[in-house]
């Protein structure tokens, strides 16, 4: 037998793969993404299933013009991963081309131009979805009321499909998210708190019976997905804990102080992305601190960052811009708060061995 002298031992064989950690997450994404099909009808399902294509079709593309095998790559189900979060960032009926414009950013741009998997500085969905709502505010914006499937009012089959190929005008359907609900209300001289008693009450908005993107309704659903993620250790509490606490301390604080100016903790955790972007966005692997300090630093940020994009910009969500802010400082929060080196001590020191009699 012929030993390899480029590497030396112990080795580690960890159980888990990437397939099988996308396959985790996807499990946990499945309640609240079929309760979401459910409420908002056909056109929400074309829409869904288009953008994981266009994902998966754009990631071929990308595979086949390097001349590597493409097989691989989409069996490891990064690339549907990435169209199922995107999708969860999108109005529910938006049309075909919002998703497949998405899946170029999120794919070619914000993935393989930096070099495929684990290369990547910023989430790909976000940046999907922030250069979406840049690029096209007013079709990113266009929400409707829930509407079951198979309920008095929902759009039919053949409906559905003149809504996904853009062929419905949309603003006689739309209507505001909550959060913009108070946000347009707050620039017109009405206060938050008189704002608040025209919007869902709490149990809407953590069921989901109210409008919004994809993912920002059925947060009970959500939570149970990244409770089910933390059971199986796919992710650590860290970063959920520190964004979702900080949110919640923010918004309370605030309120007290004024609550004609800003609306309270329990609202912003629950009426828009807050949950999603806690337990499946900001968690990912590549674009998050390693060590766990670094990881509720990086939660506290996106919380705070959100909280203020919220708050004071002209965007009623935030929580994309604030993980991919959050990106940005990753390389900083990993090269001031190292994870010990095994057999070193903190400062570096090789840590002194003694053998037992």
């Amino acid at each position: 037998m012929i030993l390899s002298t480029d590497k030396s031992g112990p080795f580690g064989h960890a159980p888990n793969s990437v397939q099988k950690t996308m396959t985790l997450v996807l499990v946990a994404l499945l309640p609240a993404t079929l309760f979401n099909i459910w409420l908002f009808g056909w056109p929400a399902l074309f829409m869904f299933l288009f953008s994981i294509a266009s994902c998966v079709g754009i990631e071929a593309l990308c595979m086949w013009g390097q001349g590597k095998p493409i097989q691989p790559v989409i069996a490891d189900g990064s690339a549907v991963l990435t169209g199922w979060l995107m999708a969860m960032s999108l109005p529910p009926w938006a049309p075909w081309w919002i998703p497949l414009i998405g899946a170029i950013c999120a794919i070619w741009l914000a993935k393989h131009l930096y070099g495929g998997l684990g290369q990547n500085v910023f989430n790909p969905a976000m940046i999907a979805r922030v250069a979406l709502l840049v690029s096209f505010p007013v079709q990113m914006t266009l929400f409707v009321a829930p509407k079951p499937l198979f309920s008095d009012g929902a759009p039919g089959f053949a409906e559905s499909l003149s809504i996904f190929f853009g062929l419905v005008d949309m603003d006689t359907l739309s209507s505001a998210s909550a959060m913009g609900f108070i946000k347009t209300e707050l620039s017109r001289g009405i206060t938050v708190s008189a704002s608040m008693a025209q919007t869902p009450n709490l149990m809407d908005t953590l069921f989901g019976f109210h409008p919004g993107s994809f993912g920002e309704t059925s947060q009970v659903l959500v939570l149970a997905g990244g409770l089910f993620l933390l059971a199986r250790r796919v992710i650590s509490w860290h970063i959920p804990v520190a964004v979702l606490g900080t949110i919640l301390v923010l918004g309370t604080l605030f309120n007290a102080i004024n609550p004609d100016r800003f609306a309270s903790g329990l609202f912003h955790l629950t009426a828009g992305a807050s949950m999603l972007g806690a337990f499946f966005i900001a968690t990912d692997y590549v674009t998050s601190p390693v060590s766990k300090q670094g990881q509720i630093v990086f939660g506290i940020g996106v919380g705070f960052l959100t909280w203020v994009i919220r708050t004071f910009a002209g965007y009623p969500e935030g929580m994309a811009f604030a993980v991919l802010l959050m990106n940005s400082v990753t390389p900083i929060i990993d090269s001031k708060i190292r994870p010990r080196t095994f057999g070193r001590t903190r400062k570096g020191e090789p840590l002194e061995m003694t053998r037992k009699p």
